[in-house]
């Protein structure tokens, strides 16, 4: 006899903290409530090696907001999950025991790898793809690569993401080529590196808010539902390089990028876009890519039942 759980993930980043409140029974997923709040925790880490005063009490306040909605919905189970930011920190421990005293348990700062295989569970949960399948967890401190069938078989964690690249290169409101330039080798340079066999790849899936953005960019389309979809590699190619090429203005202009991601969206784009290459020059017959907002949070919910 099939038994329901109701559980709370949230997925702490280095630009958002993420709730996930869901009624977990044989092995399928449904929504209670999902929210985003953009805290950029990890705002100078790759710098200063430490977090920032002012971000972390925005986390802090916002893990007190999530723990009241766990609790009032009934959340039987909860798992509080920290990445690239938090690895990152010297000053972790002391906002590991925060977060423990506010939600209660104890919370975990996962490797690169463990982070990935979640965000794998979490995107397969939710489509069909051919297999074996590349999920690519894109964020704000790393990108995660994660093959496999069924279950990864092959995992890396790459120390570039959205916010990390811009605080390491942007220099100028308006971006340069020569940024951009540097951008792209730190992504090609960390690809060359990664242990994931890309010429196995038969399909892609991207997850995280900045491969949905760029689908939104691609689609022209504020509707979140629409987002699920899959496109021509070469229309997201082409979203990839005139988002890197728009300043923080132009890119606040366009309605499907949400308040806060303006000014990191460029360098995402073109890690997005450096990934996606790699995939075509490894696999060439791989000419579609599949977005969804299924990841690490669904993984995380689904191993708490």
């Amino acid at each position: 006899m099939s038994s329901l759980t109701r559980v709370a993930a949230l997925d702490c980043g280095t630009n958002s903290l993420r709730l996930l409140i869901a009624d977990v029974e044989d092995g399928r997923l449904r929504d209670v409530q999902r929210r985003t709040e953009l805290v950029r925790l990890g705002r100078g880490v790759d710098r200063t090696g430490r977090f920032d005063p002012a971000a972390l009490e925005r986390t802090l306040a916002v893990t007190r907001e999530y723990a009241a909605a766990a609790q009032e919905a009934g959340a039987e189970r909860l798992r509080f999950v920290a990445t690239s930011a938090t690895r990152d920190a010297a000053d972790r421990e002391d906002f590991l025991a925060a977060v423990e005293r506010i939600l209660g348990v104890t919370p975990e700062t996962i490797s690169g790898e463990e982070e990935a295989r979640l965000s794998f569970r979490g995107a397969v949960s939710a489509v069909d793809s051919a297999r074996p399948v590349l999920v690519v967890d894109l964020g704000g401190g790393s990108t995660e690569l994660v093959l496999g069938g069924a279950e990864p078989e092959q995992a890396h964690s790459m120390d570039v993401g959205s916010v990390r690249l811009t605080e390491r290169h942007r220099r100028a409101a308006e971006p340069s080529e020569g940024e951009r330039a540097a951008i792209r080798a730190d992504v090609r340079a960390a690809l060359a590196a990664s242990s994931v066999d890309l010429s196995q790849t038969r399909s892609v899936v991207g997850v995280a808010a900045t491969v949905l953005t760029i689908t939104a960019h691609v689609l022209r389309s504020t509707d979140r539902a629409a987002l699920e979809t899959s496109l021509p590699l070469s229309d997201v190619l082409a979203a990839c390089d005139e988002l890197a090429a728009l300043s923080p203005e132009a890119t606040a202009s366009l309605p499907w990028v949400r308040p806060g991601r303006e000014d990191v969206l460029a360098a995402g784009a073109l890690v997005w876009g450096e990934v996606l290459r790699a995939v075509q020059a490894a696999s060439p017959g791989v000419d579609r890519v599949r977005s969804t907002a299924h990841d690490i949070l669904d993984g995380i919910a689904l191993g708490l039942a």
